[in-house]
């Protein structure tokens, strides 16, 4: 089992608020697309995967328009 951080972004689409609600948590896991599944719920829902050059999971997952992406690094 891999120990991850992760750092979950829900990012706001109101008009003139560029804030973000930003979680970091610790994660032990052998199968991050089941946790990044587990925040896939609702009507209309996409989720894609990629990795980075430096190793980083990355999900951007947008379910009934709300965007989110959850970042899982090694530690």
């Amino acid at each position: 089992m891999k120990s991850y951080e992760m750092i979950r972004e829900i990012f706001n689409e109101c008009a003139n608020n560029q804030m973000r609600d930003v979680f970091i948590s610790e994660i032990d896991t052998d199968d991050t697309d089941a946790i990044a599944r587990s925040y896939c719920e609702g009507g209309e829902v996409s989720c894609e995967k990629s990795i980075l050059a430096n190793g980083t999971i990355v999900y951007d997952i947008v379910t009934d328009g709300v965007r989110q992406r959850l970042g899982f690094t090694e530690i």
